[in-house]
């Protein structure tokens, strides 16, 4: 698949001409969204409700908003709380499933999907996916965890949630502000006045256009060589242009952190979750090759069959979320609130 075009903010992003025809029915989405939300709200939807408190890290818009940096960086808080927590996920990029899978380590992304992978390396606890996450839970429940994180699934409904927080991207904010398929939004803006905690990725480039509760940095910590998988340190980061490859829900996020470390950037974006073969990666000038550590989980079973020289080339780059100063107690002041502020059964 050839690599996407780099057309900036436009089409979700924006009002052209398309999206004001699309405008109804963003409208007729928003307004169904409502009334799914309203019916959870009141308990008339059929939610299930976990015997342990459930946390789902979310977004209302289409796209990477750091979500899976922030359920890694949610787990650590977790356990540093005395809770033994565990993680669910749809496992979107892997094999569409029913029944609920546990995911490892060793766990092949085809089948997980490349998030829960990612996740399981970086933590080490349990990590199941399922399309039903109240079913994922269900399974989670039988390794003897005590509180679940919900990668993802804000909209999903069936599994009732104790604290709810939405990522949002401090560039692009709520874009044009409309729902699906008029704009990037799942849901209408006026969710975000029920949610627990709202935190911004990034800088806030989107002004006063959505309210951010908190704000939190995406920082590199270090590398992944695709030549062993072993951790490198940034000083490992190559001098001169590179090739930038990413298959993420906002490609320009990478390349901006990419730039930020002083790299010389040659843009190659991909779409979400793109499968990447060694071809796609054989580019012309023989430049070092960085790609996102989701974008190597992808590229994890093939990688003994690319080319020697391809393989001393790419380097995937590890990133950490950093929140701001008063996260952690405003966090754990809404968990408070909720009835989950100590950790554990034990």
């Amino acid at each position: 698949m050839a690599p996407l075009p780099d057309r900036g903010w436009h089409g979700f992003w924006s009002r052209s001409h398309l999206v004001r025809c699309l405008a109804p029915f963003g409208a007729l989405f928003a307004a169904l969204a409502r009334r799914r939300h309203r019916r959870h709200q009141a308990g008339l939807d059929g939610a299930w409700r976990a015997p342990v408190p459930v946390i789902v890290v979310g977004n209302l818009s289409v796209g990477g908003t750091g979500k899976t940096p922030m359920v890694i960086w949610l787990v650590g808080h977790l356990q540093r709380r005395g809770w033994r927590p565990g993680v669910v996920s749809r496992g979107h990029g892997g094999r569409r499933r029913v029944e609920p899978m546990m995911v490892t380590a060793a766990s092949d992304p085809r089948q997980s999907g490349d998030e829960p992978l990612l996740i399981a390396r970086r933590t080490g606890v349990p990590v199941v996916v399922a399309g039903d996450r109240a079913a994922a839970v269900r399974r989670l429940l039988e390794e003897d965890v005590d509180i679940a994180v919900s990668d993802d699934g804000l909209q999903h409904y069936r599994l009732a949630r104790d604290v709810e927080i939405v990522m949002l991207d401090g560039r692009r904010g709520l874009g044009n502000g409309l729902c699906l398929p008029a704009g990037p939004l799942r849901e209408p803006s006026d969710r975000l006045a029920s949610v627990d905690l709202t935190v911004v990725t990034g800088h806030d480039d989107a002004g006063s256009r959505h309210p951010a509760d908190h704000r939190m940095l995406i920082q590199a910590r270090g590398m992944l060589h695709t030549r062993s998988v072993t951790p490198l340190g940034l000083e490992h980061l190559p001098d001169g242009p590179v090739h930038a490859v990413a298959g993420i829900g906002n490609p320009e996020a990478f390349f901006a952190t990419l730039e930020q470390l002083g790299c010389e950037v040659i843009r190659h974006p991909y779409p979400d979750h793109h499968v990447f073969r060694w071809q796609d990666l054989d580019f012309e000038e023989p430049w070092p090759i960085l790609m996102t550590e989701k974008d190597m989980m992808r590229c994890l079973p093939d990688l003994s069959a690319w080319p020697a020289a391809l393989r001393q080339r790419c380097m995937a780059l590890v990133v950490d979320a950093v929140p701001e100063a008063g996260w952690e107690d405003a966090l754990d002041g809404v968990m408070s609130a909720k009835g989950c502020a100590m950790g554990g059964r034990a």
